[in-house]
């Protein structure tokens, strides 16, 4: 039945996932929107320059749009925890509870305040105040990412508190020890200054947009310098802090680290997998047999996680089964414990329930930290709670090619933002951005891929699918009308061969990472076909363009016989 498959239970994570994917859309942009506006009215509040005013006005524009979505979508998150998931709520709502009412009393409160000044008050504050509100507002927003991923860091890494077997909740007991976590201080550096880049290729996606429509070029070139320096600063800076993120997931969280890698027989030395394609789920148990194929760097997983060339990295099996060399305890183990927990809750309850006096306090010593059977039973058994709800092992081991692939995608299109950024920089001061076209569609292409990193829909990506594709096809009509050829490439056969086997290889790869999941017979016919297509068409259309070339190659040669012709 229907009803089986869409309890309450999968409304609930439906509703609350389609208004958490609308939320993350929109917030990232607008931290970083933030900090650029102020650095622009900044520029304008010392120089007195109208030109930085009417920019930071523009971009303010953009900032808005985002922020008001931002901010009907979070609002409906906040209650959703208590609607959705009211059990989750009182059972650490002491915890979770307290940076989201911080994050709504002060930093929500900070930016929606001032966040008017900041749009309205051009003409009737003076400028210094307006400074203070701009950036006034940008703190407020990144304040309220900070709260935010604090209780979400908690979640994740649960420190400062204690449970209280009377009324059944968790309740905070080191505020501090929550806030200052490890895996709160890094989460919330490593999203803020993604974010930034974010909003950095934002900024010049648009700019790169204006340039090539011959528009607002100084407001372009100038708005590319401030973004590109600031994303490329903050690119690194996020590079770090990845770096440290996988540290700290390699100790709070082996399975997440182990699925990412696909590791599933844990080594000492680990090799780390730059590329790699997952044989099928059924096929795979092993490291020996994970892979159809893979390039690993020798010891850099081990040493990247534990800061050890020789340190052992567990794997699923190892997480799964238990290790006992290393002192990992089998899931199934860690599920009795667990269940044992629960029992003793059970237990509280009924002897509540029926006045006896005798167990109530047997049990509480058993959750009392302060007694040394409650520190023992706390450690061992109580530790391991949420546990006790699973009905089997396999059901802590996550999707290992959704991990897998898309965390190779993330890194490879932070080294991707990397390299744009410091290119546009780099063109851009030297005043020639608007003569490299191929930087510009790079620019635009990167606003796409950071669309489709962010989940769009193709539908919503029609208008900038369409708009490159059109460009693209401008460029190399006006360039063949021009008789313009690059230099290095001479128009020959010999050169649409070579350029027609680059894009058949590339969509020959890609479709065997594509059609990977089912199966190596199957991914090979249907990439091998994707690629031959690929470079016929790309080969015929070399071909045509070559034709057009010399033609107007020779128009250009015999002006005086082009001439005659048209007379």
């Amino acid at each position: 039945m229907l009803s089986d498959y869409l309890q309450t239970v999968d409304w609930s994570r439906a509703q609350f996932a389609m208004t958490a994917i609308y939320h993350w859309l929109f917030v990232p942009l607008t931290l970083g929107l933030s900090i650029i506006c102020a650095i622009m009215e900044t520029i304008y509040y010392r120089t007195g320059d109208p030109f930085w005013k009417r920019t930071a006005k523009f971009w303010m524009r953009l900032f808005g749009i985002n922020f008001a979505i931002g901010v009907a979508t979070g609002l409906i998150l906040e209650f959703e925890f208590g609607t959705n998931w009211s059990n989750y709520s009182h059972f650490v709502g002491d915890i979770f509870g307290a940076p989201l009412a911080i994050e709504g009393i002060l930093a929500f409160f900070l930016e929606s305040t001032f966040v008017a000044v900041m749009f309205f008050g051009w003409n009737r504050v003076s400028r210094g105040f307006h400074l203070s509100a701009t950036w006034l507002t940008a703190v407020g927003a990144n304040l309220s990412a900070l709260w935010i991923l604090v209780a979400n860091s908690w979640m994740q890494y649960p420190v400062g508190c204690t449970f209280n077997i009377d009324t059944v909740r968790n309740e905070m007991t080191s505020f501090w020890d929550v806030l200052l976590s490890p895996v709160a201080v890094n989460k919330f550096t490593h999203t803020v200054t993604s974010s930034f880049v974010l909003a950095a290729l934002f900024v010049c996606a648009v700019c790169a947009w204006y340039l090539l429509r011959g528009r607002e070029q100084k407001m372009a070139r100038k708005s590319i310098a401030v973004a590109s320096v600031f994303g490329l600063v903050f690119a690194l800076i996020t590079a770090f802090t990845g770096d440290r993120s996988g540290a700290i997931v390699a100790r709070v969280q082996p399975m997440k680290l182990a699925a990412l890698e696909a590791l599933y027989d844990g080594e000492e030395g680990a090799a780390l997998t730059a590329v790699g394609i997952l044989r099928p789920e059924a096929e795979r148990s092993n490291n020996e047999d994970a892979f159809y194929f893979k390039i690993a760097i020798p010891k850099m997983l081990s040493l990247m996680s534990f800061r050890d060339a020789d340190a052992f990295v567990p794997g699923i099996n190892d997480l799964v089964n238990g290790n006992p060399q290393y002192g990992i305890m089998p899931t199934i183990e860690k599920i009795e414990r667990g269940r044992v927990a629960i029992a003793e809750l059970e237990r509280f309850k009924q002897a509540r329930e029926t006045g006896d006096e005798a167990t109530l306090d047997e049990i509480r010593a058993k959750f009392d930290p302060d007694t040394p059977e409650g520190a023992v039973f706390l450690k061992e058994y109580f530790a391991y709670f949420g546990y006790g709800y699973l009905d089997s092992p396999a059901q802590t081991v996550p999707n290992v090619p959704l991990l897998f692939y898309s965390f190779r995608l993330m890194v490879g299109a932070g080294c991707l933002f990397i390299l744009v950024l410091a290119a546009a920089w780099w063109f851009n001061r030297r005043d020639t951005l608007e003569r490299k076209r191929w930087m510009l569609w790079v620019l635009l292409l990167a606003a796409l891929i950071i669309e489709s990193l962010l989940g769009f829909a193709p539908r919503e990506m029609a208008a900038e699918w369409f708009i490159f594709m059109l460009g693209c096809a401008y460029s190399v009509l006006s360039d063949l009308r021009a008789g313009i050829w690059d230099r290095r490439l001479k128009p020959n056969t010999k050169t649409n061969v070579v350029v027609s086997v680059v894009g058949g290889v590339a969509v020959l790869v890609w479709g065997l990472i594509k059609f990977a999941e089912f199966g190596m017979g199957v991914a090979v016919l249907q990439a091998v076909i994707m690629g031959v297509c690929t470079w016929v068409l790309c080969f015929a259309l070399l071909q045509l363009s070559m034709k057009a070339y010399k033609k107007r190659h020779a128009e250009l040669e015999n002006p005086k016989e082009d001439d005659d012709e048209n007379e």
